[in-house]
């Protein structure tokens, strides 16, 4: 059975009720966006109420104000029969939450919404093939919506659920709704979009045809020589820290131990840790642990965007020299949006690193006269730009253009 129509409860609070009418009204409003109340899920009222009302709708108002404009729209809802959702709005939780946004400010207020949403269980948890945006776009709205609809039925239904299993379900199956798509397809289709489109034209045209590239998943590949490395620690115990000396051997050790953590030091030894045990047993987070290190955002956001300029030039097998490597990211990168702009001397640590690590991992090889990546290391390449245009957007202070 659908939800009467708003006008039609609107018109008959005004009848029986005349003194809170206006403030339903607004509140409706605000909940629905004009949609049909039938649309309307637990997650919309509960964000609403929880979010919105206290920071949108007059954040001004006296305390006492927004709870009473949740009381107002609570009765429209119990008229038109959803009695659950009219509960939410009389509710000893949203009247604490809202009299913490009033008494102790934004944040406390914030983070007593966060935690009540999450106790409701109707908030679709990060999953394996998807961590939930801070800021989503129309696909990635619908999804999570979609989602959280189908955990309210669920619970309504009195099922006992796995909240991460029926998010993965809803993810992943194939809708009718969606002509046949996934809603997962449908999140990395945008945020891929996104990742081409979001910075300087030298950028985007360099970007372009990765695009579609990306969409499927790059199966993981041997890494032989962080691999013998590793195997050698666990089999030995120790390993002395003068092992093989080469420029390459003394990169791979000082990456397996500061940038992986799967080894480290003990006097003049080193030792396998638990992660690297972790990534001998298995090749899958061996391949994800290195492609993640590569694009490792923890780094200053100018650097990542070097490294995946160098990326995207060297992942096609293309032969560069060092120099012609450093003047084409520098190209690219000085379109961004960077202040002051980039230029050769800026892009060469990043790059330089970045080439050093391929090399030492046997993605790459490289001297005074030319860069290349093989195979492996253009996977590797994909893999790594892969995980990064998909990565969650978040909001971020400062230092870098808007994405």
């Amino acid at each position: 059975m659908s939800a009467p129509d708003v006008t039609a409860l609107l018109a008959e609070l005004e009848r029986s009720e005349p003194d809170i009418a206006e403030e339903a009204r607004t509140a409706v409003e605000w909940l629905t966006g004009g949609e049909p109340l039938e649309s309307v899920t637990q997650l919309d009222v509960c964000e609403f109420l929880w979010y919105t009302l206290p920071l949108k709708v007059g954040p001004l108002r006296p305390e006492g104000d927004h709870e009473r404009l949740a009381r107002s729209l609570g009765r429209l809802l119990q008229l038109g029969g959803l009695e659950r959702y009219a509960a939410l709005c009389v509710s000893p939780t949203t009247a604490q939450i809202l009299r913490t946004y009033a008494r102790e400010g934004e944040d406390a207020g914030t983070s007593a919404y966060q935690k009540a949403l999450e106790a409701t269980g109707v908030l679709p948890p990060d999953v394996p093939e998807l961590q939930w945006s801070m800021i989503m776009g129309p696909e990635e709205l619908g999804a999570h919506l979609a989602c959280s609809a189908a955990l309210e039925l669920a619970i309504v239904a009195g099922e006992q659920i796995d909240r991460t299993a029926l998010t993965r379900r809803w993810l992943t199956e194939p809708r009718a709704e969606l002509g046949g798509d996934s809603w997962l397809n449908r999140v990395h289709g945008e945020r891929l979009n996104r990742w081409v489109l979001g910075r300087g034209p030298a950028r985007r045209e360099l970007a372009q045809p990765f695009e579609v590239r990306l969409h499927a998943p790059v199966a993981p590949q041997p890494l032989p020589t962080l691999h013998k490395l590793l195997s050698l620690a666990a089999r030995e115990g120790t390993l002395p820290l003068r092992l093989a000396p080469s420029p390459e051997a003394l990169r791979l050790r000082e990456l397996a131990e500061r940038e992986l953590g799967a080894i480290r030091r003990e006097g003049a030894r080193l030792t396998i840790t638990e992660h690297g045990r972790r990534l001998l047993a298995s090749p899958e987070a061996m391949w994800a642990a290195v492609t993640r290190l590569l694009l490792a955002t923890g780094e200053h956001e100018f650097d990542v965007s070097a490294r995946e300029a160098a990326l995207m030039l060297l992942a096609d097998g293309t032969l560069m020299s060092p120099a012609q490597l450093r003047e084409r990211v520098a190209e690219v990168v000085g379109g961004e949006g960077w202040h002051p702009a980039a230029g050769m001397e800026d892009v060469a640590g990043p790059v330089a690193d970045l080439v050093s690590q391929l090399t030492a991992l046997g993605l790459a090889y490289s001297d005074e006269l030319v860069v290349r990546m093989d195979r492996p290391g253009q996977l590797a390449a994909l893999a790594a730009l892969r995980a990064h245009a998909l990565r969650p957007r978040k909001y971020v202070s400062s230092g870098r253009p808007a994405t």
